[in-house]
């Protein structure tokens, strides 16, 4: 009997889009024999989703999940191909339950996609989800914020239902401040950072690569400019500190009151409470970002998802 190899798995599911497990009972099945292996797939209904693995997925959701201790977060985004699966009720339940899974990983997309759902893998349960429904999804990316005391506050924007919607966003707060008196202040700063779209913590945070690209800018504008030396630098200098009050969450103007910085607001808020709160770390995903989406009118989309249904 030929030995059936982890390559030869990984083969037959990148040409038939099928899970792990059926993939290689497909490859059992057959004596290792692929053609053989693919049309016994295709027979059971599990590769059907191959052929919709080209398509652009950008639409779909964003959700968010907590631990019930409220020490940490998920953030999970599933693409789909049309927003008329967004709003299936299906896809809404799997979307929330994968956030809930990532909480038991690493919250990496491999480990999510390889974490028991229902008794077979969450990959091997969007597959058969693909061709229940008829559209290219794809687990895309997800992020966890965890803290050792205190709370990890969530938010969810444009939410189509409870903790899902078009953008997640978590914040951890380490503090001894009872976590009922650190939720208010949790739920303002995920808002502000929906909104805001902080690229980094604070200023430490900031990649190096990043700063030197943006003053190397900044010093040639100068220089275009007709500035000497010395007082380029002094120029890039100020602009340095302007520009890490708009990619710096910590360096950002709160959006709900237009003029107190956010590390400012958290100070207050500690003051006010007679204890210290740390914001640690952040988590914001927005759906489709990144992501070059074909431009197609409403009537065809409707056409292409009347046609597939």
């Amino acid at each position: 009997m030929t030995q059936i190899t982890a390559a030869m798995v990984k083969d037959l599911r990148e040409q038939t889009g099928a899970g792990m497990m059926d993939a290689k009972k497909a490859l059992t099945e057959n004596n290792g024999d692929v053609d053989a292996a693919i049309d016994w797939l295709r027979s059971k209904g599990l590769a059907k989703a191959a052929k919709k693995s080209g398509r652009t997925a950008a639409e779909g959701l964003v959700a968010v999940a907590l631990s019930s201790d409220g020490t940490k977060g998920s953030v999970v985004e599933i693409n789909s191909e049309t927003d008329f699966v967004a709003r299936n009720d299906q896809f809404q339940t799997f979307v929330k339950d994968v956030a809930k899974k990532s909480l038991e990983t690493d919250g990496s997309v491999d480990a999510i996609k390889s974490a028991d759902y229902n008794g077979k893998s969450v990959e091997e349960s969007l597959t058969d989800l693909i061709a229940k429904i008829g559209e290219n999804m794809q687990i895309r990316r997800s992020q966890t914020v965890s803290v050792n005391n205190g709370l990890v506050a969530n938010y969810v924007h444009n939410a189509v239902g409870d903790n899902v919607g078009k953008i997640g966003v978590l914040v951890g707060l380490e503090s001894d401040v009872p976590q009922d008196k650190l939720e208010s202040l949790g739920k303002q700063l995920a808002m502000h950072i929906a909104a805001a779209k902080p690229e980094f913590l604070n200023k430490e945070s900031v990649d190096p690569e990043v700063l030197e690209r943006e003053r190397s800018v900044l010093l040639e504008q100068a220089k275009e400019a007709g500035k000497p030396a010395d007082i380029a630098e002094k120029m890039v200098a100020g602009r340095i500190q302007k520009y890490y009050s708009e990619i710096c969450l910590l360096e950002q103007i709160f959006v709900m009151d237009g003029e107190t910085k956010v590390s400012d607001v958290i100070a207050n808020t500690a003051k006010e409470a007679g204890a210290s709160i740390t914001l640690t770390d952040y988590a914001r995903l927005t759906l489709g970002e990144g992501i070059e989406k074909e431009e197609e009118d409403f009537a065809a989309e409707v056409a292409k998802t009347a046609k597939s249904a």
